[in-house]
Parts: C-alpha cells; sequence; structure tokens
C-alpha cells in the first residue's frame, strides 16, 4: 500500500487531536516542566548481500537499523531522528534503487512503526515515498507511540540528484503535534532557503528535525535561534557529527567518533530572554527567589538567555510573568516600530 497524506489525514486526525487534548489534560494538574528525551543516529546502511534478490535487501536494512535502534532504546527516549533516505544501503545502483523500492513498498515505514509502538516513542526518519499519481517524494515520516504515521514533511527544495530520481518538491511547512509538543522539519538542501525557515519562524515548533546528508554548519545554529526552537539533526555519514541544539543554538548533545549516536533529555518549558530593557535585574531576583527551580543559561555575546523552569508546580511563563520579564520576541516587537521612526 502506499502512504499517502489524504488517507493518513482521513485515518488519523480525530486520533490525533483526542491523543493530544488527552495529554493536555492528563499534565494540567502538574503544571511542569517538560522534560523530553531525544536521540539521534548519525549512519547509513552499508554494502548489502544481493544474492537472495531485493527482498533480501529490505530484510538487511531492517536488521541494520533494529540493532541501531537498540543502542538507544535503554534510555527510553521520547523521540529518536534517523537520517535522509535511511533506507537506501551504500553502493546500490539507480537500477538497483528503482528494483528496491517497487519491492519494499511500505514495509520499512511498517518496520519503525513497529519499533515505535513496541518502545512507546516516535520516530522520524528519511526515505522516498510514492504518491499515487507516480512521483515521488523525499520524505520525513513522523511515526507514534501508537505505531501511527504522525505526521510527513516533504523536502521544499530538492536537489538536482533528487530531481534526476523523479523526486518532486514539497510544498508545505506542517507543525505536526505529539504529545509532548510540536515538531517541525527541514530536509538536507532546505537548510539553505529561507523560504523553509521563516515558515517555522512563524510557527515556532518546540523541536526541528533535520535528516540530512548536508551538515550547515552555523546554519544550524541559526535555525535554532531564530526559530526559538531545539534542533535535532541525523547525518547520513558517519564521519559528520549528528547533534542537538537547544535555542541559543549551542550543541548540548552530539555523537562523536567512538558511538553514532547521541542521547539527551531537554526541556520544553523554555523561553528566549533579551538582557536589555529592565530584564537583567528582574532574572537576578527571579533566581534569587527561585533557586535550583529555575535555569538561566547565559552563552555569552549574543545578549540573550535561555529560561528553563525546572519547578513541578509552575511553569516558565508563570515566572516570567511573575517578574514582568518580556520574551525576546516581545522585547524586540516594542523596540522595532521605534527603530523604524528613528530612520526617518
Amino acid at each position: 500500500m502506499k502512504v499517502t497524506k489524504k488517507q493518513i489525514q482521513i485515518k488519523n486526525s480525530f486520533l490525533k487531536i483526542a491523543r493530544y487534548i488527552f495529554f493536555m489534560l492528563l499534565t494540567l494538574p502538574l503544571n511542569a516542566a517538560n522534560y523530553v528525551t531525544v536521540a539521534t543516529i548519525g549512519n547509513r546502511v552499508p554494502e548489502v548481500d544481493k544474492s537472495s534478490g531485493m527482498q533480501g535487501v529490505v530484510e538487511q536494512v531492517k536488521g541494520f537499523w533494529h540493532k541501531k535502534l537498540a543502542q538507544v532504546f535503554p534510555d527510553k527516549p521520547d523521540l529518536i531522528v534517523l537520517p535522509e533516505f535511511c533506507d537506501f544501503a551504500r553502493g546500490l545502483t539507480k537500477k538497483e534503487k528503482s528494483e528496491y523500492l517497487q519491492v519494499r513498498q511500505n514495509q520499512i515505514v511498517d518496520f519503525f512503526a513497529s519499533e515505535a509502538k513496541t518502545n512507546s516513542c516516535y520516530i522520524a526518519f528519511g526515505m522516498q515515498r510514492a504518491m499515487e499519481d507516480g512521483t515521488w517524494r523525499n520524505s520525513c515520516i513522523i511515526v507514534n507511540r501508537e505505531g501511527e504515521i504522525e505526521g510527513i514533511y516533504d523536502k521544499y527544495f530538492p536537489t538536482p540528484d533528487d530531481i534526476d530520481a523523479g523526486i518532486k518538491a514539497g510544498t508545505e511547512t506542517p507543525l505536526i503535534h505529539c504529545d509532548f509538543g510540536s515538531i517541525g522539519c527541514a530536509i538536507c538542501f532546505d537548510l539553505n532557503f529561507e523560504e523553509v525557515r521563516l515558515g517555522y519562524e512563524s510557527l515556532k515548533p518546540d523541536i526541528l528535525v533535520f535528516p540530512s546528508m548536508y551538515h550547515g554548519g552555523l546554519v544550524q545554529s541559526h535555525w535554532a535561534y531564530s526559530c526559538r526552537s531545539f534542533f535535532v539533526g541525523s547525518m547520513t555519514f558517519r564521519e559528520i557529527p549528528s547533534e542537538i541544539r537547544d535555542p541559543l543554538g549551542e550543541v548540548v548533545a552530539t555523537k562523536t567518533n567512538y558511538f553514532d549516536f547521541a542521547v539527551t533529555t531537554i526541556n520544553l518549558d523554555s523561553r528566549l530572554v533579551h538582557l536589555g530593557g529592565g530584564n537583567w535585574p528582574k532574572l537576578t531576583r527571579m533566581k534569587e527567589k527561585y533557586g535550583k527551580k529555575v535555569k538561566i543559561k547565559e552563552p555569552g555575546k549574543l545578549g540573550a538567555v535561555l529560561v528553563s523552569c525546572e519547578d513541578n508546580n509552575m511553569t516558565v511563563d508563570e515566572m516570567l510573568k511573575e517578574f514582568d520579564i518580556e520574551l525576546l520576541d516581545d522585547f524586540f516587537d516594542v523596540l522595532n516600530p521605534i527603530l523604524v521612526r528613528d530612520q526617518y
């Protein structure tokens, strides 16, 4: 069966809304810090034995990722991010990839869905996806804890190689709602284009996931900071670091030369705040009152800090409101009309 957005929306829309409302109601009494454990795995399927045909290749792909996922399951991750085209084995020719896709159909989606359900987590993975009209998309598919497809993002800016393989461009920057928060996506080449970034800058997802063959360097940090989001990158090539960034754009976890995965716990109950506009002394008073119940991360040179609530009885927004501390965007929005007026 071919996976289509229309089928997914019809089947799952009411279930997703119900799950999200249930989760929000369940967590209302706590009104607490929102800790989410995230993992990234940066590797690719090695060369495979093709003597048993393409169904044999499919089984080897599943076996590879079963072992790789087993590395992070002991940490009970809420979200695992895998690379772009994660099921293409190294060394396949263009013709062999076409044969593989015809045999594979929905088997890899079903495999990751099963792994997600068994281990009660979300898995985001990149793959070439067939459309009803016979065209292809370079997609990031997110399966949820129940083993269902929660959302799909299609690469907005295909590369020339993508286009040569028959892949068409995506047209949306969806905000995918999970039980812990919201997710936005970008794939590889997308990172170079403002159209995609600006779409998510307005949506401000809690987490941006980035399956890719290309790292992007400082651009990853720019996306994290400008979208006010945590950023989880998963690179196809082991030589390139797969990293997890906070909304300041700073790396908080990375795979190494020894391990192809990284796992960390992030706190989504966090906000960016500017040090100006009288916020600095207010932040000091807030820290004096709440101590370890609030974290204020100051990276230097930026003029902004990341404030995180560590209290189980209130939110970071409530803390900031108590001391009349402006969020970073509110601070800039207030100043912008003044700056425009002063130019004329």
